[in-house]
């Protein structure tokens, strides 16, 4: 039986911090805002987006831009990675008038240092100082704030999972399936190219057309969520990330799993918004 919304779910400062971002997005809130700025870089595999926030981790501003330098979550165009966080740096630089020099990062969780180092060496080579690298559930946790439940991040390319049981991350994991794999359902379905399928998917008008296309993605993803808390007790299923913006994706993952499945507003920001939290957190490199 899913449990009653009002009862398990606080949104509201998740919610709050969100539109902060986004307004700061045309005007930088920098009212307030006290030292030095810090970056969240998230390297998704269809969208770059560095989030900057304050000193005492209040969203400040935000850009993001679609990329194809990273596939399932690792980043395959180190050069071409570097050149997109440089240029997105440089434009909230301007916007800023001042340095951003602190930064932070993320990885898919269960990838392995490998990919850790990589994300990190990426924004290292576009001039940040990385003080932190963290998973990205994790990151979206420091948005959304929740004590018990399992934070899921659909992104491009990979699904990954965190449960989350009195306020600490217990377990996660992360597979290979994503907004890409929408998109290639949508490219097949209208036999259009890749880039065509990709803007359909996002248009919010086309996508009442669309969800009944890829659901037997979403029922996938619905799948690889079950099978990673299907040991843990999990109420509450909270979705991020960029695929998560699709229209009523959260209420066919509920349909599936059984369990209350919400998202927060412009789930693509929270995850950016937590990783640049992170640096503000305790500035460990994991």
């Amino acid at each position: 039986m899913i449990a009653d919304k009002t009862q398990l779910v606080d949104l509201q400062r998740a919610e709050t911090l969100i539109e902060t971002l986004e307004q700061g997005m045309e005007r930088p809130n920098l009212n307030g805002s006290r030292g030095e700025l810090y970056t969240g870089v998230d390297l998704g595999t269809a969208y770059m987006v560095l989030a900057v926030v304050d000193r005492e981790g209040k969203p400040v501003t935000a850009r993001y831009v679609y990329a194809e330098v990273v596939r399932d979550g690792l980043v395959v165009d180190f050069t071409g990675a570097v050149r997109i966080v440089r240029k997105l740096k440089a434009e909230l630089e301007e916007m800023l008038q001042c340095q951003l020099t602190k930064g932070a990062a993320a990885y898919p969780p269960g990838t392995g240092r490998a990919a850790m180092n990589t994300v990190r060496y990426v924004c290292e080579a576009a001039g940040f100082d990385v003080t932190s690298v963290v998973d990205e559930p994790t990151a979206a946790n420091l948005v959304l704030g929740i004590r018990n439940g399992a934070v899921v991040d659909i992104g491009g390319g990979t699904t990954g999972i965190a449960v989350v049981k009195d306020g600490k991350v217990v377990y996660t994991a992360d597979e290979p399936t994503g907004g890409t794999h929408f998109t290639l359902v949508v490219a097949g379905a209208y036999k259009i190219p890749f880039a065509e399928a990709e803007a359909l998917k996002v248009d919010p008008v086309k996508q009442k057309d669309i969800v009944p296309l890829v659901k037997p993605v979403i029922q996938k993803v619905a799948t690889i969520i079950r099978n990673h808390v299907k040991d843990f007790q999990v109420d509450v299923v909270y979705l991020v990330g960029g695929t998560s913006c699709l229209v009523g994706i959260e209420n066919i993952v509920q349909q599936e799993l059984g369990i209350l499945t919400v998202k927060p507003k412009s789930p693509l920001l929270v995850t950016p918004l937590g990783i640049a939290m992170s640096c503000v957190r305790d500035g460990e490199v994991s």
